[in-house]
Protein backbone atom coordinates (compact mmCIF):
# COMPACT_ATOMS: atom_id res chain seq x y z
CA UNK A 1 0.00 0.00 0.00
CA UNK A 2 1.32 3.17 -1.00
CA UNK A 3 1.66 6.19 1.49
CA UNK A 4 -0.85 8.33 -0.71
CA UNK A 5 -3.27 4.89 -0.16
CA UNK A 6 -2.63 5.15 3.42
CA UNK A 7 -2.84 8.77 3.41
CA UNK A 8 -6.44 8.52 1.45
CA UNK A 9 -7.84 5.84 3.85
CA UNK A 10 -7.56 8.30 6.65
CA UNK A 11 -9.51 11.01 4.61
CA UNK A 12 -6.25 12.86 3.39
CA UNK A 13 -6.55 13.87 -0.03
CA UNK A 14 -3.60 13.66 -2.52
CA UNK A 15 -3.73 17.22 -3.28
CA UNK A 16 -3.98 17.84 0.41
CA UNK A 17 -0.85 16.35 1.46
CA UNK A 18 1.10 17.29 -1.50
CA UNK A 19 0.20 21.11 0.03
CA UNK A 20 1.31 20.21 3.40
CA UNK A 21 4.06 18.90 2.40
CA UNK A 22 5.18 21.85 0.45
CA UNK A 23 3.67 24.35 3.43
CA UNK A 24 6.37 22.03 5.94
CA UNK A 25 9.27 22.53 3.35
CA UNK A 26 8.75 25.90 2.96
CA UNK A 27 8.55 25.93 7.12
CA UNK A 28 12.31 24.32 7.19
CA UNK A 29 13.64 26.33 5.20
CA UNK A 30 12.66 29.58 7.38
CA UNK A 31 13.60 27.52 10.39
CA UNK A 32 17.10 27.03 8.90
CA UNK A 33 17.46 30.78 7.92
CA UNK A 34 15.96 32.00 10.96
CA UNK A 35 19.10 29.76 13.09
CA UNK A 36 21.80 31.12 10.40
CA UNK A 37 20.74 34.95 10.85
CA UNK A 38 20.60 34.11 14.54
CA UNK A 39 24.49 32.82 14.39
CA UNK A 40 25.15 35.88 12.98
CA UNK A 41 24.11 38.19 15.18
CA UNK A 42 25.79 36.32 17.44
CA UNK A 43 28.93 37.01 15.83
CA UNK A 44 28.19 40.83 16.24
CA UNK A 45 27.44 40.66 19.60
CA UNK A 46 30.75 38.71 20.29
CA UNK A 47 32.35 41.16 19.02
CA UNK A 48 30.20 43.77 20.59
CA UNK A 49 31.32 41.85 24.16
CA UNK A 50 34.73 41.83 22.99
CA UNK A 51 35.15 45.68 22.61
CA UNK A 52 32.58 46.40 25.31
CA UNK A 53 35.42 44.09 27.77
CA UNK A 54 38.54 45.87 26.22
CA UNK A 55 36.95 49.13 27.22
CA UNK A 56 35.65 48.30 31.04
CA UNK A 57 31.97 48.91 29.88
CA UNK A 58 29.30 47.04 31.74
CA UNK A 59 28.02 43.98 29.47
CA UNK A 60 24.05 45.27 29.79
CA UNK A 61 22.85 48.46 28.08
CA UNK A 62 19.01 48.73 29.95
CA UNK A 63 18.35 51.74 27.09
CA UNK A 64 19.78 50.36 24.44
CA UNK A 65 17.69 47.31 25.17
CA UNK A 66 14.51 48.98 25.55
CA UNK A 67 14.97 50.86 22.23
CA UNK A 68 15.07 47.63 20.61
CA UNK A 69 12.29 46.31 22.17
CA UNK A 70 10.27 49.34 21.24
CA UNK A 71 11.60 48.69 17.70
CA UNK A 72 11.09 44.99 17.54
CA UNK A 73 7.75 45.50 18.60
CA UNK A 74 7.07 48.01 16.04
CA UNK A 75 8.47 45.45 13.55
CA UNK A 76 6.48 43.21 14.74
CA UNK A 77 3.05 45.28 14.18
CA UNK A 78 4.11 45.97 10.70
CA UNK A 79 4.13 42.29 10.12
CA UNK A 80 1.42 41.22 11.95
CA UNK A 81 3.08 39.29 14.49
CA UNK A 82 2.14 39.63 18.02
CA UNK A 83 4.29 41.80 19.58
CA UNK A 84 4.16 40.53 22.92
CA UNK A 85 5.67 37.27 21.03
CA UNK A 86 8.46 39.34 19.51
CA UNK A 87 9.81 40.95 23.16
CA UNK A 88 9.58 37.61 24.72
CA UNK A 89 11.98 36.16 21.75
CA UNK A 90 14.36 39.65 21.62
CA UNK A 91 14.45 39.09 25.14
CA UNK A 92 15.80 35.45 25.76
CA UNK A 93 18.03 36.53 22.93
CA UNK A 94 19.55 39.64 25.10
CA UNK A 95 19.88 37.65 28.15
CA UNK A 96 21.84 35.09 26.02
CA UNK A 97 23.77 38.18 24.70
CA UNK A 98 24.44 39.43 28.59
CA UNK A 99 25.59 35.91 29.50
CA UNK A 100 28.28 35.85 26.71
CA UNK A 101 29.01 39.53 27.48
CA UNK A 102 29.60 38.73 31.01
CA UNK A 103 31.88 35.67 30.54
CA UNK A 104 33.48 37.61 28.09
CA UNK A 105 34.31 40.42 31.06
CA UNK A 106 36.02 38.08 33.28
CA UNK A 107 38.10 35.65 30.52
CA UNK A 108 42.12 37.58 31.06
CA UNK A 109 42.19 37.67 26.98
CA UNK A 110 39.84 39.78 25.12
CA UNK A 111 41.53 39.04 21.61
CA UNK A 112 38.71 37.91 18.92
CA UNK A 113 40.64 35.42 17.86
CA UNK A 114 40.04 33.58 21.10
CA UNK A 115 36.58 34.41 21.12
CA UNK A 116 35.20 33.74 17.49
CA UNK A 117 36.04 30.71 15.21
CA UNK A 118 34.18 29.27 12.59
CA UNK A 119 33.45 25.93 11.74
CA UNK A 120 33.17 24.92 8.02
CA UNK A 121 29.70 25.25 7.87
CA UNK A 122 29.94 28.95 9.29
CA UNK A 123 28.69 28.22 12.61
CA UNK A 124 30.34 30.36 15.49
CA UNK A 125 31.55 27.96 18.18
CA UNK A 126 30.09 30.48 20.49
CA UNK A 127 26.53 30.18 19.79
CA UNK A 128 23.58 29.76 22.54
CA UNK A 129 24.66 25.94 22.41
CA UNK A 130 28.08 26.11 22.18
CA UNK A 131 31.22 27.69 24.64
CA UNK A 132 34.74 28.37 23.36
CA UNK A 133 35.46 25.52 25.90
CA UNK A 134 33.06 22.86 24.30
CA UNK A 135 33.51 21.92 20.70
CA UNK A 136 30.57 21.71 18.95
CA UNK A 137 27.58 18.73 19.82
CA UNK A 138 29.30 18.75 23.35
CA UNK A 139 26.81 18.85 26.28
CA UNK A 140 27.11 22.79 27.41
CA UNK A 141 28.53 23.04 31.21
Amino acid sequence: MSTSDTHRTHGIDDSVLAELTRLRESIDNIDAAVVHMLAERFKCTQQVGLLKARHHLPPADPAREARQIARLRQLAETAHLDPAFAEKLLNFIIAEVIRHHERIAVEPDTTPTNHTHNTPDTTPIDTPHHTPDTPPGAPRP
